[in-house]
């Protein structure tokens, strides 16, 4: 029950601070800005819908960990590190040829790192891993 209402209070302040960053920005917002934000909506959104299952499961009583979402997420894991590591090439491989920042580079590549586990997650969790 603790760890569903921590999801729940990281969410917010993570949504806050995103509100913070948009408001204080003085100039009009870039493409990356906007794309940074969609990518940060859904990231949150994946948190509450993490949430809301452990809620769901501690109000019926069931346990918050089992085996099974053990090895999803350990599975998940593992595909969406592959996943980054060539996410990180690719991005020093674009480095040269665009014109972006440091910091807007990196930005990009945690945010990246951040939708390819979400996606990962949601491919195990729903269609779930072989008996190996």
């Amino acid at each position: 029950m603790k760890k569903a209402i921590i999801v729940f209070i990281i969410a917010a302040m993570v949504l806050v601070t995103t509100g913070l960053w948009i408001y204080s920005t003085k100039e009009s917002l870039k493409f990356f800005d906007l794309l940074s934000f969609g990518v940060i909506i859904l990231v949150v959104g994946f948190a509450l819908f993490v949430g809301y299952k452990r809620l769901t499961s501690a109000k019926r009583g069931e346990p918050s960990e089992d085996e099974l979402s053990k090895k999803v997420l350990l599975r998940t894991a593992a595909t969406s590190y592959y996943i980054s590591l060539y996410l990180w090439v690719a991005m020093l491989f674009i480095k040269d040829r665009v014109n972006l920042d440091t910091d807007e580079l990196l930005g990009a590549g945690i945010l990246g790192m951040a939708l390819s586990f979400a996606i990962c997650w949601l491919i195990f969790h729903f269609k779930g891993i072989r008996n190996e």
